[in-house]
């Protein structure tokens, strides 16, 4: 057993601990046996990117559950329908896993296309639909040639692999609704695709006011607050930024591949990044007097919200961070944003991180700083307590383990109510970290790792 002590001998080639080893990072790959993996199934993958299009029918071809599972599973805000609010499914039982749910499923789809008058239909496919044997795409073929609608299969089912299989599935079914475009007129507009944001909270909206102040236009956003009809214009662009490469890196190739459309990686979490993301935009799209306007945007939202947050920088230093998300982009933005307000992040790792953002990972921390791909519980509890953190970032799965261990938590999953894009963003994360970290509910705990 080396020095990351992992419980399980299989985990040891997915931690590391910079300074103590080479920097090299087993990742994207099944999850080890018995570890009980943070990482959620294929069809749960596929349902977070597809779920925020508003005015789709998002139907699962499953039992109940997995329908339940993720009713409303990302809270992204919407400027037009709510249809998206609504979790439908054929609710497969015993006698139709026997004899098959094709029937049921395409009377499902006449059902909610007659009541709701949608012009696009989202099944999903879940892990029994995959047993079963469903011919899923015949079935959705043959409603769409019957209600002159898009019919869209989602190939979603749980056993075909982990969360990041579920990403792809998304993208393959969004690549389907885009109209073709002659790769001139493609690279003629002058305008962007926002990929990897679900405007969990108006963010999506927050970086489009940025960029219509430098001029830009945003054609699509995938997915938040997106509509079947700006999901079809997505190939009329000349550039597609990505923010969660996790989820959209696939869907930038394809649309490179098909229509030469360019794409660049962005963030928008922290100070920092958002001036390079948009510095980097303006430059992609001809500098100029984008780039002169950029430059005038940053330094009034720089000047505006970099007092607020050296005041809390003052508050905080000397705490320490652990911090545990789903994609490597998001961690890599949370490492520089949590050294604008002055707290040193001790552990980090991601669900689906890949091996270049591990790479960065390295980069950016300390020596001492533990790094993890697909960590479970008992890891978790184990690093955050021996690197004496003061506060984990995550997601819903770790919130009860950072309380029963005595530690801050901040939520930085899909349901969160503020936002934490662009600058406003960092004053509410320097806020959050500010009152969970220094709340006085601490000084009744009775030390460190235990309440």
């Amino acid at each position: 057993m080396n020095e990351t002590a992992a419980a399980i001998n299989e985990r040891e080639d997915f931690i590391a601990t910079k300074g103590r080893r080479k920097n090299t990072l087993k990742c994207d790959a099944d999850s080890i046996a018995g570890c009980i993996s943070q990482r959620a199934c294929v069809y749960c993958g596929a349902r977070v990117v597809l779920n925020p299009v508003t005015d789709a029918i998002h139907l699962v071809h499953g039992p109940v559950g997995c329908a339940s599972y993720t009713w409303d599973i990302r809270g992204s805000l919407s400027s037009g329908s709510e249809l998206y609010r609504n979790s439908f499914s054929t609710d497969l039982r015993e006698q139709d896993i026997i004899f098959g749910g094709e029937k049921k499923l395409a009377g499902t789809i006449d059902d909610l296309v007659a009541k709701y008058r949608a012009r696009l239909v989202f099944v999903y496919s879940t892990c029994i639909v995959g047993v079963i044997g469903d011919d899923l795409a015949a079935v959705c073929k043959a409603a769409a040639v019957r209600h002159n609608i898009e019919v869209i299969p989602v190939e979603s089912s749980g056993f075909i692999g982990n969360k990041s299989a579920g990403y792809r599935a998304a993208c393959e079914a969004l690549l389907k609704i885009i109209d073709p475009v002659d790769r001139h007129d493609a690279a003629a507009s002058f305008a962007i695709n926002y990929l990897g944001d679900f405007n969990l909270a108006g963010e999506a909206w927050i970086i489009k006011d940025y960029l219509a102040r430098m001029g830009i236009k945003v054609n699509a956003v995938f997915t938040g607050d997106s509509t079947s009809a700006t999901i079809k214009q997505a190939a009329r662009v000349s550039l597609n930024i990505v923010q969660c490469a996790g989820s959209m890196n696939y869907l930038a190739g394809k649309l490179q591949e098909l229509y030469g459309i360019p794409y660049r990686q962005v963030s928008f979490l922290g100070v920092e990044d958002t001036a390079q993301s948009l510095r980097s935009i303006a430059d992609a799209m001809g500098g100029g007097e984008i780039r002169a306007k950029a430059e005038v945007l940053i330094r009034q939202e720089t000047d505006r919200v970099m007092p607020v947050i050296k005041q809390y920088r003052e508050k905080l230093a000397g705490k320490k961070a652990a911090v545990y998300v789903g994609g490597g982009f998001k961690a890599i933005s949370l490492i520089k944003q949590f050294r604008e307000i002055g707290i040193e992040v001790v552990m980090v790792g991601t669900q689906t991180g890949r091996q270049e953002e591990y790479d960065t990972i390295h980069e950016l921390v300390t020596d001492g700083t533990v790094i993890l791909d697909d960590a479970n519980p008992a890891e978790l509890e184990r690093f955050m307590t021996g690197q004496g953190a003061h506060l984990l970032v995550g997601g819903v799965k770790e919130r009860p383990l950072a309380y029963k261990l005595g530690l801050a938590f901040i939520d930085h999953n899909h349901d969160r109510k503020h936002p934490l894009s662009g600058y406003d963003g960092a004053i509410n994360f320097a806020r959050e970290v500010y009152s969970t970290v220094c709340s006085p509910v601490w000084k009744y705990t009775v030390q460190k790792g235990g309440v």
